[in-house]
């Protein structure tokens, strides 16, 4: 038989287990992988490196338009990377009267002005109508709705064209507002009716109970519960129509009635061997200013307006 090996002399011999009792042997918890922490790390400075190339991208075309309405023909050719000697000021002057570029600002303003008010108030009626009533043919609709966006707008230039002639508003701005309109519907419905599925249906519920009628629950309880919404694709729909070129120069071709993206090819067109760059250049900053100013100070509610929309 093989001899058992006995303990070291001097060496503490193990405690007995006390009789009933189970003795429990604890593993220590395995240590932190330090791999997704560096993963992570490594992520994140990608992503902020491709951000950062994206601004510069698109911000640094914005800065050099700037800089360059700020200079002279010359130095244009000459330097055009290099900051101007001094602010030409004239050059923006210039544009803004000889170029009739204040002529072009007020008829877009006016166009547009009128074509957003115009498709939110009509927009959001709709949408609210298919978001909340459940009535035969109410899907139907919707996807007409949708349908609308996928329609390009070139192939209803010619039938708009002889239809706003007959009717005489061609070479009008109430005319091109009544176009611009109906080109915004599509993804003004489409998206408010998708916003106005989340509110919550006990508010306009209660506004029944006190005898309100839908006109006054619409326009007092629900429309102002849809104000993300509401300039969120008022944004949108600011973009599209303020920067619309294709539908004014088929439908509106008088001189007095041009809006400000037909202004600025005149002005480029019309150059010829004068090339007054500087003024061009002045003239895209104007209109490329409201924009800016317009994303800059609803930028919050846009972010807002989206991310309303998608949590219920």
């Amino acid at each position: 038989m093989k001899a058992i090996d006995s303990p070291p002399a001097g060496a503490a011999l193990p405690e007995p287990p006390e009789p009933g009792v189970t003795k429990v042997t604890t593993n220590p918890p395995p240590a932190p992988r330090r791999t997704s922490k560096a993963e992570g790390a490594t992520l994140n400075v990608f992503s902020h490196g491709i951000l950062i190339i994206w601004a510069i991208m698109v911000v640094m075309p914005l800065l050099w338009a700037v800089m360059t309405s700020f200079k002279t023909d010359r130095a244009i050719f000459t330097s055009p990377w290099a900051l101007p000697d001094k602010l030409h000021f004239e050059n923006w002057s210039r544009a803004w009267t000889e170029a009739h570029m204040s002529d072009y600002f007020l008829n877009t303003i006016l166009v547009v002005g009128g074509s957003l008010i115009g498709t939110l108030l009509f927009g959001s009626m709709a949408a609210y109508v298919l978001a909340r009533f459940d009535f035969p043919g109410n899907r139907f609709i919707y996807f007409l709705f949708i349908g609308g966006m996928s329609f390009p707008i070139i192939l209803a230039l010619v039938p708009l064209f002889y239809v706003l002639q007959n009717m005489a508003l061609l070479n009008t701005l109430h005319g091109l507002i009544l176009v611009y309109i109906a080109y915004s519907l599509p993804f003004t419905v489409f998206f408010l009716t998708a916003f106005f599925r989340t509110l919550p249906t006990s508010v306009a519920e209660a506004a029944f109970m006190d005898g309100a009628s839908h006109t006054r629950t619409f326009f007092q309880v629900m429309l102002p519960m849809a104000k993300p919404g509401l300039i969120s694709v008022g944004i949108f729909n600011f973009l599209g129509q303020w920067n619309q070129y294709l539908l004014p120069t088929v439908l509106n071709t008088e001189q007095d009635q041009k809006v400000l993206s037909q202004g600025l090819v005149q002005l480029a067109v019309s150059q010829g061997y004068k090339g007054d760059w500087s003024g061009l250049f002045a003239g895209l900053v104007m209109a490329m200013l409201p924009v800016l100013a317009a994303y800059i100070i609803f930028q919050r509610q846009v972010v807002a307006g989206l991310t309303a929309g998608a949590v219920k």
